[in-house]
């Protein structure tokens, strides 16, 4: 990255800032704050893909963060029904991963929403002004 923008610069530390919060959202949700099992379930291996996707967001990869911001969805989805169906903290604890996942999301749509349009633009010109090579 040079000398990315402030905007770039800020939805990039709100991207990881989530995610690192969400990491530990899973983690201490399904080992000590409101397991399925007493003692801790295996559903903290839930953390394991954001784990993987770490390294890349934090060194702004912009195809980790495009998939990343696919794979949050499944995270959404068990915050959201999670937050419908689970009562007392779990309930609380669901609606926290689906803001954690939205603020994600957001952060890492206002990143990649540059490169978007500059590949857009680029392929209109590639279309509007080809050269012999590709004719």
């Amino acid at each position: 990255m040079n000398n990315p923008t402030p905007q770039k610069r800020g939805a990039a530390s709100g991207a990881t800032a989530a995610l690192i919060a969400l990491i530990a959202l899973s983690i201490a949700w399904e080992w000590w704050l409101a397991p399925l099992r007493p003692g801790g379930s295996a559903l903290v291996l839930k953390a394991l893909p954001l784990l993987l996707a770490l390294p890349g967001v934090w060194r702004q990869r912009l195809y980790t963060l495009q998939w990343a911001s696919m794979l949050i969805l499944l995270y959404f989805a068990e915050g959201v029904v999670r937050g419908w169906s689970d009562r007392g903290l779990s309930a609380r604890l669901g609606w926290l991963e689906a803001a954690l996942t939205l603020v994600f999301f957001v952060c890492t749509l206002a990143f990649v929403a540059p490169f978007k349009r500059a590949a857009k633009r680029a392929a209109k010109l590639r279309r509007e002004h080809p050269s012999s090579a590709d004719i």
